[in-house]
């Protein structure tokens, strides 16, 4: 069985309220929904909160999700959206740098995701990330988000549309204004790479 056809099986077993089920799509997808909400709130706790919130919020809404897109892409949105509100309501610029400790969760958790191998990384290649990092943490969560998904998480603009509740249009708009606005923050340090 293929992982496809095994979250299928998870996702029915889920929906008839077997909560092991549910668990089991919950380890099989809370590091990467943590990876992204954690790349638009710039903040460990928040990105907590709200990987928790949206397990909550899909195990409570199971019963309306109709299978028209695929599982993932309604909890990317779910969590997405609501990363773009808690920013938007603390009305706050995020962190400016990216620490690899916000990987590093409490294992106990059942949504809490488990932190990721990193090899050692050269200080030049520190430098890099971050500069990278404040870069990001300068963008509008919106934007944030677009340039995440896209060149961090691979979806197409037809999956990120969906996943966020706008157009393609408004993708692409958001996507170019994102990488202009990277492009013009890290100008200088072009010619250090």
């Amino acid at each position: 069985m293929d992982d496809e056809q095994t979250e299928r099986l998870l996702l029915e077993r889920s929906r008839r309220g077997d909560t092991q089920a549910f668990g089991e799509l919950v380890t099989l997808h809370r590091q990467r929904i943590y990876a992204v909400v954690y790349q638009i709130v710039r903040d460990p706790d928040d990105a907590l909160d709200l990987v928790q919130d949206t397990f909550i919020k899909a195990w409570r809404s199971l019963a309306s999700f109709d299978g028209r897109h695929k599982f993932t892409t309604w909890l990317h949105r779910i969590s997405t959206n609501a990363a773009i509100d808690l920013c938007r309501k603390k009305q706050r610029r995020p962190q400016d740098e990216w620490d690899e400790q916000h990987f590093s969760p409490d294992a106990a958790s059942h949504t809490t995701p488990s932190a990721p191998r990193m090899p050692g990384v050269s200080i030049d290649e520190d430098e890099i990330r971050r500069r990278i990092d404040a870069a990001m943490a300068r963008l509008n969560p919106a934007q944030r988000a677009t340039l995440v998904l896209r060149e961090v998480e691979g979806f197409s603009y037809e999956e990120i549309a969906e996943q966020t509740g706008v157009s393609t249009g408004t993708v692409m708009s958001r996507l170019f204004h994102a990488r202009r606005n990277m492009q013009n923050e890290l100008k200088d340090f072009y010619g250090s790479l």
